[in-house]
C-alpha cells in the first residue's frame, strides 16, 4: 500500500503516476508558452513592428527596456505566488510571454539583418537540444544541483551589473560574455529542472512552466547574441 501524502508533498515523493503526470503538465504548458512566443515573434515581423521596435530600442536607452522587462517579470512571477486561480495563473504566464516576445523582437531583427542565413533558426536548435539534454541530466542524475543556487543568484548581479555598466559606457561586453553567459544559462536550466522535479509540490505546474521558460529564454538569449557575433 503506497504511504499517503499531501499536496504539499514534493512531486519527486509522489506516486509514479502521478509525478509522471504532473511533469507531463509542465512540459505542456512550456510548449504552449514557447508556441506563443514564436507565434507573437512571427506576428511583429509580419506586421513589420518587430523592425519600428528595435529601431525605438537602439535610438534610445537599453536600460529602459531591460527595466521594464524585469518589472513585469517580477510582478508576472509576485502574481503566480499570490493567486490561486488558474486564470490568475495563466493571466500571470501570458505577460511573461508577451515581454519576452517584445524584448527579443530587437536582437532577432539584429540577427536577421546582420548574421549569417539561418541564424535564428540555428539558435533555436541549439537552444532546444541543450535544453532537453540538461533537463535528462538534471531529472535522471542522483547528483544535488541545489549548490549552484549560490552561483546563480551572484552570477546573475554581477551580469547585471556589467550590462548597465557597458550600457551607461558604450563598451561592448564581447564574445566570451555571450559564452560565459550560456553557460550560466545552462546552470539555471540543470538547477530549475532539478527543483521543479524535487522540490514543488502538486497544483504548481504553471509557476514551474514559467520558471523554464525563462531559463530556455535566457539560453536562447545569448546563443542568439553569439550567432550573431560569428
Amino acid at each position: 500500500m503506497a504511504a499517503p501524502y499531501s499536496p504539499a508533498t514534493p512531486v519527486a515523493e509522489a506516486p509514479v503516476a502521478d509525478r509522471q503526470a504532473y511533469m507531463t503538465r509542465v512540459y505542456v504548458r512550456l510548449l504552449a508558452g514557447i508556441a506563443a512566443f514564436i507565434l507573437g515573434s512571427w506576428w511583429l515581423f509580419a506586421t513589420g513592428l518587430a523592425y519600428a521596435i528595435a529601431e525605438f530600442v537602439l535610438g534610445g536607452s537599453w536600460l529602459l527596456i531591460l527595466g521594464g522587462f524585469m518589472i513585469v517579470s517580477w510582478m508576472s512571477t509576485s502574481m503566480l505566488y499570490r493567486t490561486n486561480s488558474p486564470v490568475g495563473q495563466y493571466a500571470a504566464y501570458a505577460a511573461v510571454v508577451v515581454a519576452n516576445v517584445l524584448l527579443f523582437a530587437t536582437p532577432l531583427v539584429l540577427a536577421q539583418l546582420q548574421g549569417p542565413p539561418g541564424t535564428i533558426e540555428l539558435a533555436a536548435q541549439i537552444s532546444g537540444v541543450a535544453f532537453v539534454a540538461l533537463s535528462v541530466i538534471a531529472i535522471t542524475t542522483s547528483k544535488d544541483f541545489s549548490f549552484l543556487r549560490g552561483f546563480l543568484m551572484w552570477g546573475g548581479v554581477l551580469a547585471l551589473l556589467l550590462i548597465v555598466g557597458s550600457v551607461l559606457f558604450g563598451t561592448g561586453l564581447g564574445v566570451w560574455f555571450s559564452i560565459a553567459m550560456i553557460g550560466f544559462a545552462g546552470a539555471a536550466i540543470l538547477y530549475d529542472t532539478q527543483k521543479v522535479y524535487r522540490s514543488y509540490p502538486l497544483g504548481t505546474e504553471t509557476a514551474a512552466a514559467v520558471h523554464l521558460f525563462s531559463s530556455i529564454a535566457l539560453l536562447f538569449w545569448y546563443v542568439l547574441q553569439l550567432l550573431t557575433r560569428r
